[in-house]
This record gives C-alpha cells, structure tokens and sequence, in this order.
C-alpha cells in the first residue's frame, strides 16, 4: 500500500525505540541479508522497514529499484545498495514463459550479484516474490540460510502460471523458512506446494502504534483545516495505492447511497494503475459525486489524515494477505469498516473491534457506514477496541521478536 509514517527523526520518542530495540536485538542476532524488489512503499516495505531498522549494524539491504523506501531505510542508519535491471523490473506478475525467458541474462547478473553480497552475511532474507526468485537461484553460489517472508495470497487471481510453478519449485527446493504474513498467505502456499500449513509461522506486520501519539486528533475541525479537508462534512477514508482490486471503485458506489457523506482517497496508482485512477474520477464526474470525493494523493503523514475520519473503509475485491491498513486505522482510534476475506478476518472481529461486509458490495458497505453513522456509541465502542488490539496484539515489539527468533533458527 503506497502510503508511509513519518520519516523517524533523531531525536524523536519512536526512534530512539528504534534504536533501543536494535541494542537488545544484535548481540545475538545472526547477520543478515535483507532483499525486496521494490523501492516504493507498500505493505511488505513497511514490515521490512521495522526489521531492518531494528538489526541495522548487522544487516545490510539490496534493493532491485530505487524510490523513497531507499530514503526512509537510511534514515533509519540501514546500509542499502541497489541492484537494478530495468529489463528484470518490467516482468509482471502474468508474465508468459517467453517474457520471461527474454529477461534471462538479467536475471542471471542479478542471481550473481545478489549472491556474492549474501556470502558475507548468515542469512538471506527474501521479502518479494522477485527478491525469492533471485535469491533463491543462487543458493548453490551463496550457501547461505534462505528465509523467505510471504506476503501474498498465492492463487492464479493474483500470479501467472509461470509464477506459481517457480515459487512452487523453490520453495521445495532451496528455502529453508518460509514465514507468511497471516493463515490466510500460508494456506495458500500450502494448497500450491503440497507442504505442511504447520511448518509455515505465521508473523503478522508490526505497526507502530507510537507514531499515532503525535497527532492530536482532539480538535478535527482544527485538523481538517491544516489538510485542506471540510470541516464539518462526515468523512470515510479509504488508504492504499490507487488498483483495480482495492476496490475504490466500489467505495464511490457506495457514496451515491449517502448522500451527505464525504470519501477522501489517500493513495495513489503505482504499477501501471493511472488508467484506473483517471476512471475513478471519471465514475465520480459521472454519477454527480465529484465534489464529494477528494483525492488526496500521496500522504506522508497517515496518521494525521486517519485521525481526521470519521471512518475507515477497506474495499479490497480479491482476499487481502493482511491488512496492514486496517491495523493502522485501527491504530487512530477510528472505527474500521473491511471486506471480510483473506487474512483481514484474522484482524476485524465483527461488532467487536471493527464491522465486516461482502467484499465488493456497495449496498452493504453503504449499510455498514450508515449504521455506524447513526450509532456514534456503537463507533467509539469499536474504536476503542480496535485501538488496544493493535497495541498489543499488532505492536511493533512482538513482531520484531518472533522474526528475529525466526532467524535465529534458520541462521543454527
């Protein structure tokens, strides 16, 4: 999701956690190779942002692209070297057999490269689907521990054929770990790979509940007013990268059944995603909500935008491996409204901490915002559970442990 939290600061409360958490971590901690094939900021960017950032002077990251995660990692003190290949970039996630084998001498340089960086760490980390298949390749020149960190529900609705069957091979066959972001990532890979669900740990993204503190959401109005947002209108906000299966397409379905309701969109296209984005304000033009919806873009400071909601929406179609999002609206002391599929229904207990509707169904996500809206109770009782969930059951601390046990053991 292509959203991020403030740049940590020197001298700012969430960093010198950071740091502290760094100082308990390294004296046992394994050396590592981190490797992600992105360098702009979405999901598994971020929960590789925490990790990283806690083993810096042990552990060094290798980028396939450059972009602003590059930024946020050496703001952190990580040691981040980019190995880029524009013909191995442009490889989608339905790539065809041919496709692929054009971009085979890149593929090998980069294999290599990446190689001979892990031979000088105990652990090789993957956090993409790219970075496994590059990292992976060379385990007969590296030696090294192989981990891979699974984000994604692995179904051919996501992945090509081509895709599947290579994760398929090198999961059997040269990784040693694999640790999913949620039961929904690990029954996926084992109803793909034959192995057994239990061998699969299960780490859910850690977020950093502190970094919510800093915004004081007491006065919306006066919050509101600095982002440029009306003051007094009822606002659902909907976060993450501008994509056809984030479904805001089905959230502006749902504003023309409230008509005095605002949606403010946070986020924008990444992957080749600008025609979407120029639909969805066509889809808005046309059904006569246009001067309901605000496009906010790229947002540097989410949680200033989260705390001026009144809710949180999130539309995804398709079954969402996580649901980093969701834990941050969570975070903001916001009721969350989300499509009850995927990992999310291990985040949102209906009438609990949170409402679940049918992924895709506008009626019912119309429903949901106006029983919310009419039982502010009800809200603030969600909000406020959710809020301690994702203190503690979410918390950067608990994530950071259990992956550094993780790598301990695939490091002995």
């Amino acid at each position: 999701m292509p959203h991020s939290l403030p740049l940590p600061k020197a001298a700012s409360p969430d960093s010198s956690a950071t740091l502290a958490a760094s100082d308990a971590l390294e004296p046992s901690m394994p050396s590592v190779l981190f490797v992600d094939q992105s360098g702009q900021l979405g999901g598994a960017e971020f929960a590789l942002l925490e990790l990283a950032g806690s083993c810096v002077a042990r552990s060094e990251v290798v980028l396939l692209a450059e972009g602003p995660f590059r930024v946020r990692l050496e703001a952190l003190g990580a040691r981040v070297e980019v190995l880029s290949d524009a013909h191995v970039s442009g490889v989608v996630r339905q790539a065809s057999v041919l496709n692929c084998l054009r971009v085979v001498p890149g593929i090998l340089r980069q294999v290599r490269a990446i190689a001979a960086r892990a031979r000088a760490f105990d652990v090789l980390f993957l956090n993409t689907q790219k970075a496994l298949v590059l990292g992976a390749l060379g385990k007969p020149l590296h030696r090294r521990p192989v981990i891979w960190y699974q984000h994604d529900i692995l179904t051919r609705e996501h992945f090509g054929r081509v895709q599947l069957s290579v994760v398929k091979w090198l999961v059997r066959v040269a990784v040693d770990q694999v640790i999913a972001n949620s039961h929904a990532s690990a029954r996926s890979l084992a109803a793909l790979t034959g192995i057994d669900v239990e061998t699969v740990p299960v780490v859910y993204n850690g977020i950093d509940a502190s970094t919510f503190n800093l915004t004081d959401g007491s006065d919306i109005a006066a919050l509101r007013r600095r982002l440029g947002l009306p003051e007094r209108a009822w606002l659902a906000g909907l976060f993450g990268r501008l994509a056809p299966w984030k479904g805001q397409h089905v959230a502006l379905d749902a504003l023309t059944r409230l008509p005095d309701a605002h949606l403010v969109l946070v986020g924008a296209p990444l992957f080749g995603e600008d025609a979407y984005a120029q639909r969805l304000r066509e889809q808005a033009a046309k059904s006569g909500i246009a001067d309901r919806v605000h496009f906010a873009g790229f947002q540097d400071d989410v949680p200033a935008w989260m705390k001026a909601m009144d809710v949180i929406l999130h539309t995804s179609t398709e079954p969402e491996p996580f649901g980093r999002v969701i834990v941050e609206g969570m975070a903001a002391a916001r009721p969350v409204i989300a499509a009850a599929a995927g990992g999310v229904i291990e985040i949102v207990r209906h009438g609990e901490n949170g409402w679940l509707v049918k992924p895709g169904d506008a009626t019912a996500l119309a429903d949901a915002v106006d029983a919310l809206r009419a039982d502010p109770a009800l809200a603030r009782r969600l909000a406020q559970q959710a809020q301690t969930d994702a203190r503690t059951e979410f918390s950067v601390d608990r994530y950071v442990r259990r992956m550094t046990q993780a790598i301990e053991k695939a490091a002995r």
